[in-house]
């Protein structure tokens, strides 16, 4: 039996499915970011489908009055996860900047110099 949390995930899962697959269609995600939603999707979709699956993971969570509410936390999970992705994505993209203003800072410095030697030596 399926109640209405179990069809509200899957119907969100797989709307969620199809919206990242758009996304990825149009290039308005890249394929390494969808492969962590897509994941989320899936076994989302997958603990929707098997109840059995998700009383076992209900039960390892300590969730023992309503298992499908183990769907949030599941999501959550996932979503942490890739906050944290992000995060890392972020920062590493941070450094590459910072590096990148430092060597277009040293290289105006001596495009500076050059040019002031060479008008030193015109005159």
């Amino acid at each position: 039996m399926i109640d209405r949390v179990m069809l509200l995930g899957i119907v969100a899962s797989i709307g969620a499915l199809l919206f990242i697959l758009e996304l990825v269609r149009r290039r308005k995600l890249r394929e390494d970011y969808a492969l962590l939603w897509l994941a989320t999707g899936v076994v989302l979709l997958g603990l929707s489908l098997s109840r059995p699956a998700l009383d076992a993971i209900a039960n390892a969570l300590g969730v023992v009055t309503y298992p499908p509410a183990a769907l949030f936390a599941v999501a959550l999970l996932f979503v942490l996860f890739i906050l944290l992705h992000y995060a890392v994505v972020v920062t590493k993209l941070s450094r590459e900047n910072k590096q990148i203003a430092q060597q277009m800072a040293i290289l105006r410095w001596e495009l500076d110099e050059t040019r002031a030697r060479l008008m030193q030596q015109d005159k």
